[in-house]
């Protein structure tokens, strides 16, 4: 445990961006996972519903730093090739 006054403030401060962060991440996560669900049901207009749901997950957590820009334009392409795949 820190002793100093800004160090245990540091400590408070880090744990609220970590359950920030892991809310996001795991809202976007659920939202992928929904997604692929519906691609393994058969069901194309809930996928593609789902498809625009994920893909703003993703934006929001790659605005807020929580993924990287590259890894969350790789997992959106990776959706569309599942999406188009259906067809």
């Amino acid at each position: 445990m820190p002793n100093i006054k800004s160090a245990k403030k540091r400590v408070k401060i880090i744990e609220k961006k970590t359950l920030t962060n892991n809310m996001i991440k795991s809202a976007y996560k659920s939202a992928v996972k929904k997604f692929e669900e519906a691609v393994v049901a058969g069901n194309k207009e809930e996928a593609k519903t789902l498809m625009s749901e994920a893909t703003k997950k993703i934006d929001q957590a790659c605005s807020k730093g929580v993924i990287v820009k590259n890894t969350a334009s790789r997992k959106k392409s990776s959706l569309s090739k599942k999406l188009n795949a259906m067809a």
